[in-house]
């Protein structure tokens, strides 16, 4: 079971990136969060919005990391990977 989220995943295909975002506020985050686990494959985000902390689980083979970053873009974000 994963230790996240509880959906009895192990291992496998699965890419955790964590990274910084420029511009959130409090909303933007809790959108971009709700919009990024709507993303097939994607099992975990937690944002940090006072300092644009955020860390993705994703598999890479259902959801790619240029749809991630075009989630963040089009709300104005800036990604550094």
């Amino acid at each position: 079971m994963c230790k996240e989220c509880g959906c009895g995943h192990e291992g496998g295909a699965n890419t955790r990136l964590q990274f910084i975002v420029h511009g959130y506020t409090e909303e933007i985050a809790q959108e971009v969060e709700k919009e990024l686990l709507g993303m097939p494959g994607v099992l975990y985000v937690h944002i940090h919005a006072h300092d644009g902390e955020t860390t993705v689980d994703y598999n890479p083979e259902k959801t790619k990391l240029g749809d991630i970053l075009k989630a963040l873009h089009a709300r104005g974000l800036d990604a550094i990977l």
